[in-house]
């Protein structure tokens, strides 16, 4: 299997995942804050299938730098995780979260508590006939507790604390995402992809390149090993899989959480499908590790981008360089931000800085088919439910 591009993301001598401590530098600035948490996250190619984020909260204050790779089924290099195992680790830090938080609210208290959380994609159809799509399938969440409610309180409590999820809102919401493109440095209009209605954002450029790491004790992100297996309907394995010109496939990606003892939450990530290596996260809120919306935030642009990857490698186009500066607006955690409501989330809002001898036409094919075929933007435009399942332990 010959791999795509270099392995960047090993030869440079960085640590994985880190806290900036020149944020102001580097001139990355959270958005407006409109709902609670307003985050903003630049995603650069690095090389093939392998990008580098920076997200900075408005509610934190944190820039954190992430970096995401591919596995062997999109002949990567697999030196970090793929984008939907930051969504999936997000989510169930999230959840986590609000279970918590609302346990304390209520007096209810949890004397053993890990959440096993699957999330489940599909990608359907023809690239070369520009008909592939990509699609999301509700979540399953089995929560493992030790706790004194009775079944009726203890699912109705569990109901509550994923219903007060920020995440919540972007999978219930049925969003449509909102675009901005350029080429090779000027505006341009969007084609089907909804566009903003405002001006494009100055391109991040080299920026990326001045962020300098916080010294930290803790291995925030690790390699485990390989995946269990496990049986996955109409799941992948073999190299090379999700660049087949036709594709009738379903991805399942896993999640395990439990809290540490000094309050910090450790996630095992699962590749079930395709099948892959699993990584260890850390998370937190109090900034000694990435928190939840950091990761949901990154997970949708490094899957966003990945598409851009797909579509003109499959096609053989040319795009050397691309970019994308995303702002994600949640609300505050129901039980987490004492707000006592579900969480609620604003459509994702993209910019777009494609470098490329291309045509217009094609740049625009480019946005418009990475759209549809991305995971994590159908997540958000798709009515999804959390199927709950409870075993006690």
């Amino acid at each position: 299997m010959a791999r795509i591009g270099k392995n960047l993301i090993a030869d440079s001598g960085l640590v994985p995942f880190f806290k900036l401590v020149n944020a102001d530098e580097v001139s990355i600035d959270a958005p407006e804050n409109r709902k609670g948490d307003a985050l903003r996250t630049w995603v650069r190619s690095l090389s093939g299938f392998q990008k580098e984020a920076l997200v900075r909260s408005a509610k934190t204050g944190d820039t954190w730098r992430l970096v995401s790779d591919e596995g062997p089924y999109l002949n990567g290099h697999d030196a970090a995780p793929c984008p939907l195992a930051f969504l999936s680790t997000g989510m169930v830090a999230s959840f986590m979260n609000e279970i918590t938080a609302l346990a304390e609210m209520r007096g209810v208290e949890i004397r053993k508590l890990k959440l096993i959380q699957d999330n489940y994609y599909t990608m359907k159809g023809s690239m070369p006939k520009r008909t592939m799509v990509g699609g999301a399938e509700n979540i399953e969440l089995q929560v493992e507790i030790d706790c004194d409610l009775d079944d009726a309180a203890l699912h109705q409590f569990l109901l509550d604390a994923t219903y007060a999820s920020p995440l919540n809102g972007l999978m219930r919401g049925q969003l449509e995402s909102l675009f901005k493109l350029g080429r090779n440095g000027k505006e341009l209009a969007t084609a089907k992809a909804a566009e903003l209605d405002a001006p494009l954002f100055p391109d991040p450029g080299q920026h990326f390149n001045t962020s300098v790491p916080e010294a930290s004790g803790l291995t925030l992100m690790e390699p485990v090993g390989a995946t269990p297996k496990k049986a996955v309907v109409l799941g992948t394995a073999s190299g090379g899989s999700s660049l087949a010109d036709e594709q009738d496939r379903r991805l399942n990606i896993g999640a395990v959480a439990v809290l540490r003892e000094d309050g910090i939450k450790e996630i095992q990530q699962m590749q079930y499908s395709p099948y892959g290596t699993s990584f260890r996260f850390l998370s937190a809120e109090d900034g000694r590790a990435p928190d939840a919306n950091t990761l949901i935030s990154a997970g949708i642009g490094f899957c966003f981008m990945t598409q851009f990857g797909r579509f003109v490698s499959m096609l053989k186009l040319d795009l050397p360089d691309y970019r994308i500066v995303q702002d994600t607006h949640f609300s505050l955690g129901g039980a987490s931000g004492g707000t006592g409501r579900a969480g609620e989330a604003d459509p994702i809002e993209t910019h777009v800085y494609l470098q490329t001898g291309e045509s217009e036409e094609t740049a625009q094919e480019m946005l418009d088919i990475s759209e549809q075929t991305c995971f994590l933007h159908a997540f958000c435009r798709t009515d999804l439910k959390t199927k709950l399942r409870v075993r006690r332990v």
